[in-house]
């Protein structure tokens, strides 16, 4: 059968909507330079998208037309989304892998549930500016109109903080009682849990990969700019490659003036201005293409 070549419109539509073909050469070259598989999961930076439990079985479904026996790694751009969903995403990669294991490669971006998915790899892929991001929970509410984020690690210690001085008072409580009464107890309970399974699936991800041969305290004490407020002050605020390595994690440099950070520059180029233009996410490999448009939100 003759095969088809495209048309010279039919390339630049390609090239102009950034669709799968115009990547399937850097993924042929990038996994050539670091020997195995790349698979990528791209959430758009500029419109709301959230990593979702259903986008584990989009990257499974990717993965299991994939030869992994030599493991495989995972190019990731997102800023996170639902701890769960992390969890999950960690459970199908290390299943579908030869080996029991992936790497990471951050281009860009992997903030909150995407540095919990990378906390599950075996190592990360770090270019200078690439970013982790705290894992801290958050709270977004509704005030006059306009959406407010808030750390529900600040709200829980801002509580605790104020019921401990108010046992304390040997004087008027008035004050205090006043204060307290603005906060729910249920919630400040259900904030405590948020918190402590984020803290959980973190810990456990590392103690069961790069950081298995550490105490569960240990680790916990290695990653505490992640996990609290205390050191970064805001859930956005970048933790690069440096802080992530004296953490204990394990970090690969890419310097952009390699073959493979030259790779990794393109490949995330190109799926990021996919991910901005055409859709809202993106998960796909040399050989298949998941992706979900805009108008599909």
């Amino acid at each position: 059968m003759p095969t088809h070549t495209p048309s010279v419109l039919e390339r630049v539509q390609e090239e102009r909507m950034q669709g799968p073909s115009t990547r399937k050469r850097l993924y042929q070259q990038l996994e050539n330079e670091i020997g195995r598989p790349v698979v990528s999961f791209f959430t758009s930076l500029t419109r709301p998208s959230m990593m979702e439990d259903t986008d584990a079985d989009m990257l499974e479904g990717v993965l299991q037309t994939m030869d992994l026996s030599d493991g495989f790694a995972l190019f990731l751009s997102s800023y996170g989304g639902y701890g769960e969903a992390a969890e999950r995403i960690v459970n199908v990669c290390r299943n579908a892998s030869g080996t029991g294991e992936f790497w990471a490669i951050v281009p860009g971006k992997a903030k909150s549930a995407a540095t919990m998915v990378c906390f599950g790899s075996s190592k990360i892929w770090m270019g200078a500016s690439s970013e982790l991001g705290p894992i801290d929970p958050q709270l977004t509410v509704l005030e006059d109109g306009r959406r407010k984020t808030f750390s529900i690690w600040n709200i829980v210690r801002s509580y605790e903080d104020l019921f401990k001085r108010a046992v304390r008072e040997q004087g008027n409580l008035e004050p205090y009682i006043q204060q307290l009464q603005k906060y729910d107890y249920r919630e400040i309970q259900e904030f405590q849990s948020a918190i402590l399974l984020s803290e959980d699936i973190a810990v456990r991800s590392l103690k069961s990969g790069m950081m298995r041969r550490r105490s569960e305290k240990t680790i916990k004490s290695q990653i505490k700019i992640f996990l609290t407020p205390q050191r970064t002050k805001s859930h956005g605020r970048p933790i690069y490659r440096d802080e992530a390595a004296d953490c204990g994690l394990v970090i690969e440099p890419m310097e952009i003036s390699t073959k493979i950070g030259q790779l990794v520059y393109e490949l995330h180029l190109r799926l990021n201005t996919f991910v901005s233009s055409s859709a809202y996410k993106c998960i796909e490999s040399r050989q298949e293409a998941f992706a979900s448009p805009f108008e599909d939100r």
